[in-house]
């Protein structure tokens, strides 16, 4: 399967002897599906369906879709004008003058062009409900496309931070044992600055205090987040929460990772750890 990116654009557009109909669909991240539509207010009986078509095709992100029908000449419709509502514009405007003691007036395409000045024919939907679907499913279709063709991209970058993690990871793991090493030297030189302990009870709290500094159990579930999310990718669908998921674990380790150890090692893959993940979430943030 796929991964599919949140943001993407499509148009289709379909030529008939009236003239044109096209679909504009937007898309952008969202936590959820949601659909926003645009459409004539004689064809909002279509808009079940519509929702329907969309919901087949897309399972997460913010969706703006809109029908736009050009006839090719005035003609093909007839023009009616709501003379009614001019004169009602037409005495408000006058009214506004005196207020206002202005004498501003808009024009005539002025006043064409207010809402249902205009009257045209109202559109049958159950005759326009085949045509509209179908051009809707080839502008689904196109952005699916697009949102996959993204979507591939994502999922590459994603792949090479986690290749860079697992090598921070690797450097860490391996540098671990000189680490400990160091870390105990340091704490059986302070312990011996500050009290005079037998040996015995001093191994042991060095062996403690060793213990709490210890990062490999990090280290561990780093590497096997890392492992889950190329998993992920891999797999592909709808993914985007479960990746937000393990990236959230992922930073939870890194910042432990440079908490518990005190080395300028650890603390130097921490800040990179931390910054790899940063960009890992932005870009996963755009993933259905």
């Amino acid at each position: 399967m796929m991964i599919y990116s949140m943001t993407a654009f499509a148009r289709q557009e379909h030529q008939a002897t009236w003239g044109q109909l096209y679909w504009e669909i937007r898309s952008v991240n969202h936590r959820y599906l949601e659909i926003a539509l645009r459409l004539p207010e004689d064809l909002r009986s279509l808009e079940p369906h519509i929702r329907e078509s969309i919901q087949k095709h897309v399972k997460r992100g913010k969706i703006d879709c809109a029908l736009y029908l050009k006839p090719n000449k005035l003609e093909n419709f007839q023009l009616n004008v709501n003379f009614d509502l001019i004169k009602q514009l037409s005495a408000t405007i006058q009214q506004i003058n005196q207020i206002t003691r202005t004498a501003s007036s808009p024009n005539s395409l002025d006043i064409l062009n207010f809402p249902n000045v205009l009257e045209r024919p109202a559109l049958n939907a159950d005759e326009w409900k085949t045509i509209l679907l179908q051009q809707l499913d080839i502008a689904l279709q196109k952005l699916l496309e697009t949102r996959a063709k993204e979507g591939q991209q994502l999922a590459n970058l994603l792949k090479q931070r986690c290749q860079a993690i697992s090598q921070e990871v690797i450097q860490v793991r391996m540098a671990l044992p000189d680490i400990l090493q160091a870390q105990r030297e340091r704490l059986q030189t302070r312990i011996t600055e500050l009290v005079e302990v037998e040996s015995e009870r001093l191994e042991q709290e060095i062996v403690i205090l060793t213990q709490k500094m210890d990062v490999a159990e990090e280290i561990d579930r780093l590497e096997t987040h890392v492992n889950e999310i190329q998993h992920i990718l891999e797999q592909g669908g709808t993914v985007g929460r479960r990746l937000d998921f393990l990236i959230q674990e992922l930073h939870r380790e890194a910042n432990t990772l440079g908490a518990k150890s005190n080395h300028i090692t650890t603390s130097h893959s921490s800040v990179e750890l931390k910054v790899l993940i940063e960009q890992m979430r932005e870009q996963i943030q755009n993933i259905e």
